[in-house]
């Protein structure tokens, strides 16, 4: 039986790797729903991030990953143009699942819940999946060939 009825969870999602599908496994095993928040390209830009991906096309592979990946589950996309998106006013969310890396957005979060007199969430931080030489997976690795999509090392004599 799921922990939580309602949780979110976010990201840019440029190229799917195996750290998303870990962070999405952890979220639909604890959860009947989640609201994932999906980076805008205005606010990947205004973080820095040079997308491979639009909006849209994110969107779509999001969706497609989903119904593969966790078939029956049940979900929500929702456009980020911030931080945090529905997580701050839905009253139902419960949890934040985020990574390591993110894990100090759950504090921020509470805070702002606080002040709309919501209560706070239960915050979740999944470990980051680790690449086959023992540093994290990311988009970036993956734009620079150093690794592939499940982390494992590309050759650099190509």
């Amino acid at each position: 039986m799921q922990e939580f009825s309602l949780i979110a969870t976010g990201g840019t999602f440029d190229i799917i790797h195996r750290g998303h599908i870990t962070l999405l496994s952890n979220s639909f095993k604890i959860s009947k729903k989640v609201i994932i928040g999906l980076t805008s390209d205005e606010l990947a830009l205004k973080k820095g991030k040079v997308l491979t991906n639009n909006y849209q096309t994110r969107l779509e592979n999001l969706n497609k990953l989903i119904s593969k990946e966790f078939p029956n589950s049940s979900y929500q996309i929702s456009k980020l143009e911030n931080d945090f998106g529905p997580a701050v006013l839905e009253t139902g969310v419960e949890a934040l699942v985020t990574s390591d890396e993110t894990s100090n957005q759950g504090q921020i979060l509470n805070k702002l819940r606080e002040e709309k007199n919501l209560p706070p969430v239960k915050i979740i931080s999944v470990p980051m999946f680790l690449a086959k030489d023992g540093t994290r997976i990311s988009t970036t690795r993956i734009k620079n060939s150093e690794i592939d999509t499940e982390g494992n090392l590309l050759s650099i004599d190509k």
